[in-house]
């Protein structure tokens, strides 16, 4: 792959979050009821920015849940031959609750999918919510997030890699040309 663009920063990510934690606020009349579910691997760390945003801006505290839709996918031939699976989809309760699931990136909208199935699999959710912090266009199913960090349109031949100090030693998103 060859590197074509920083699309975000650290700073860019972080004004990001700080702005869809106020629009989970708005949207939700508060935080009352809320869980943050964030989607192996680099959502469950997006997930924990927005509580912690949300905790500074409300005063109270949002459950922060790690859900791995690796089973759940359907499309898991062609990701890989050899899945590893996690024994629980969340260690949250979501019953009765409002989910916020919380991804890197939304492209084509099968991992979103994938995550809606996990949820209903541990428990019936009042809502069912979607915050991404980059959406790349190129749905092949329906969903559309409700919180967006930033939209950036992209050839199928490009890819976003989002970049998280948790995992990856420093957070942003580049942009990279697939050869």
């Amino acid at each position: 792959m060859e590197f074509k663009a920083t699309l975000m920063n650290e700073e860019d990510v972080r004004r990001a979050l700080k702005r869809m934690a106020h629009q989970i606020i708005e949207k939700n009349e508060g935080c009352e009821g809320l869980v943050l579910l964030g989607i192996k691997t680099r959502g469950v760390p997006l997930a924990c920015q927005l509580a912690s945003f949300i905790r500074e801006i409300e005063g109270a505290s949002v459950p922060v849940g790690e859900l791995d839709i690796t089973h759940y996918r359907d499309d898991l031939s062609e990701i890989t031959e050899d899945p590893v699976y996690s024994k629980a989809p969340s260690q949250v309760e979501v019953e009765k609750k409002i989910v916020v699931l919380v991804d890197d990136v939304i492209y084509t909208g099968r991992t979103a999918r994938a995550a809606l199935d996990a949820v209903s699999a541990i428990g019936r959710a009042s809502r069912i919510q979607l915050a991404v912090l980059v959406d790349r266009g190129h749905r092949e199913l329906p969903i559309r997030p409700d919180y967006v960090g930033k939209n950036v349109p992209t050839a199928k031949s490009e890819v976003v890699s989002v970049l998280m100090e948790e995992t990856d030693g420093r957070t942003g998103v580049d942009l990279y040309e697939n050869r």
